[in-house]
């Protein structure tokens, strides 16, 4: 219920946020919109997800980035937890997820992905993580956005490095790092995690077919997203 009349010498504004209360009988009762987010489930408890001024518009989807960070915060590894929509190259933007640990137990990267993936779609799913000791905050206290550092390596990086194995893994792992702009790509790195989505799979299905003259449906991507396990499709198609 709203603590005032509307906001001074804006009625724009005004007629924006304050809005006709339906729950009152007084033509005059207003309620106000307050910006914030939340989300109404089978038990009849409201969750709070964060404010609808975080919702971006990524490969066609609009995203709530407070969904994502309060499912994070769900894990039992995360004190702390924020994402944003970042393109530190023109043309790439792509989600970033920031998070902090409780003392002496640290978040682990594939763990998180891994249980984002099962709450998520996969369009919701951040490409990179980073491991802060505490977020950024500005003087009012608030999540200060400016300073959440960039990535320092690409994403799904922190597993071991492997080079490609063969002739069809080193020529996909070339397709891979001029597609995903990543320097080299490891035999068990997966596409999607490196930054891959629906768009990019389209394109790499295109590259695929015009290098390797091999057609490949894009359930058989989503079915095998890792450098090992697609080489190892185009060969069964090869054969085929």
């Amino acid at each position: 219920v709203a603590v005032a009349c509307g906001y001074l010498h804006r009625p724009e504004l005004t007629a924006q946020r304050f809005l006709q209360d339906p729950f009152s009988t007084d033509p005059t009762a207003r309620m106000y919109r307050t910006g914030d987010l939340a989300r109404w489930d089978e038990q009849g408890t409201l969750t709070y997800l964060g404010r609808n001024d975080d919702q971006v518009k990524l490969r066609g989807f609009r995203i709530e980035l407070g969904e994502i960070a309060a499912q994070l915060q769900q894990h039992s590894s995360v004190k702390d937890a924020a994402v944003i929509a970042r393109e530190d190259l023109p043309g790439d933007k792509h989600l970033v997820a920031y998070v902090t640990g409780h003392p002496g137990q640290p978040p682990q990267i594939p763990t998180l992905r891994a249980h984002l993936n099962t709450v998520l779609p996969e369009y919701m799913v951040p490409g990179a993580f980073v491991v802060l000791e505490q977020l950024p905050l500005s003087p009012n206290g608030k999540l200060d956005r400016r300073a959440l550092p960039a990535p320092q390596a690409s994403p799904g990086s922190e597993r071991l490095y492997e080079p490609p194995e063969g002739d069809t893994e080193s020529a996909l792992a070339l397709i891979w790092q001029e597609l995903l702009c990543v320097q080299k790509v490891s035999r068990h790195d997966n596409f999607f995690e490196l930054g891959g989505h629906s768009l990019r799979a389209m394109q790499l299905l295109v590259r695929i077919q015009a290098a390797m003259s091999v057609e490949l449906p894009m359930p058989l991507l989503f079915a095998n997203p890792t450098l090992q396990a697609l080489a190892a499709q185009v060969e069964q198609q090869r054969q085929a």
